[in-house]
């Protein structure tokens, strides 16, 4: 029996232990050696791929620059493991450990916030509508009969029928797996608009074959902070996420990391971006903080 019982407390103490493990990265990552930054394919300037297993943008160069902070922590040299990940994934796979830190495009809202964790605001989304320039569509009035794109596991798709309801028009929902997917969806004529981000609509706009057959238009839909994703519960990280955001602004250069991912050509087409950085993302910067995306609505 006592046999018995000293195999169950060390089984139940290797349980806890992993468990402690599961929210403590620091403790993690000092163990294993390799942390994992989840990534996506074609999240416009924030985050997307060159082909080959290399991500880049302005979110996976803020990551890198948070995972440098954390070698400190963990008092050695990590391997960088990246894992794509879509909008429909992203937060169970934080959750579960698969990935560590997730560096896309997600919304920071109350309800994704009982889950996941969020680091200071880094970027400040206005939720816009893509067109083919001579479509003649300028407002989302004028979507009424028409279909639109949007892309699965996003709050976009909340956004859209949220201003159906609000204009009393009818238009057709459809989407996409990943925002590549949904813009292909108005590339190939599929879909008469592509609501979503405004910095994933001129992404995928500034890397399309003809960039000129495509515009944003009409008016803002919806003011959204968009923020690193972390464990729930895990302290440590977080803290260590917040101070780098922090000493990057105080610092000038998270406004040099804007700049070089939004207004100069970037990889692979050399093309720009061309989105100045707004006075709700300059407002975020001036005063760190994790607010929601309800808080933002309050104003």
């Amino acid at each position: 029996m006592k046999l018995k019982l000293a195999a169950l407390s060390l089984a139940l103490l290797a349980s806890g232990a992993v468990f402690a493990q599961a929210t403590d990265t620091v403790a993690k990552v000092k163990a294993s050696g390799v942390v994992t930054m989840g990534v996506r394919d074609s999240s416009g300037a924030l985050s997307y791929t060159l082909g080959d297993g290399k991500y880049v943008g302005y979110h996976v160069e803020i990551c890198s620059r948070v995972i440098a902070n954390l070698e400190k922590a963990a008092g050695r040299k990590l391997e960088v493991k990246y894992q794509p990940v879509t909008s429909q994934n992203r937060i169970p796979l934080v959750q579960n450990g698969t990935v560590d830190i997730e560096c896309g495009s997600t919304t920071n809202n109350a309800t994704r916030a009982k889950d996941v964790a969020f680091l200071h605001t880094t970027f400040v989304e206005e939720v816009r509508i893509a067109v083919k320039a001579n479509s003649g569509i300028t407002s989302i009035a004028q979507l009424n009969g028409k279909s639109v794109a949007t892309t699965t596991g996003t709050t976009s798709v909340q956004t859209l029928r949220k201003n159906q309801r609000a204009s009393g028009i009818d238009f057709k929902e459809i989407y996409g797996k990943d925002h590549s997917d949904s813009f292909l969806l108005l590339e190939s004529g599929r879909a008469d608009a592509f609501v979503m981000d405004g910095s994933i609509l001129a992404g995928n706009i500034a890397s399309a074959k003809n960039p000129a057959d495509f515009k944003i238009v009409g008016e803002v839909l919806s003011v959204e902070p968009i923020a690193i994703m972390v464990r729930k519960d895990d302290a440590a990280l977080k803290k260590i996420g917040d101070d780098t955001i922090d000493q990057l602004v105080k610092a000038g250069e998270m406004a040099k990391l804007y700049d070089k991912w939004f207004m100069q050509p970037i990889a692979p087409k050399n093309t720009r971006v061309g989105l100045p950085a707004s006075d709700s993302v300059k407002a975020a910067w001036a005063s760190p903080n994790d607010k929601p995306m309800e808080d933002y609505a309050k104003k």
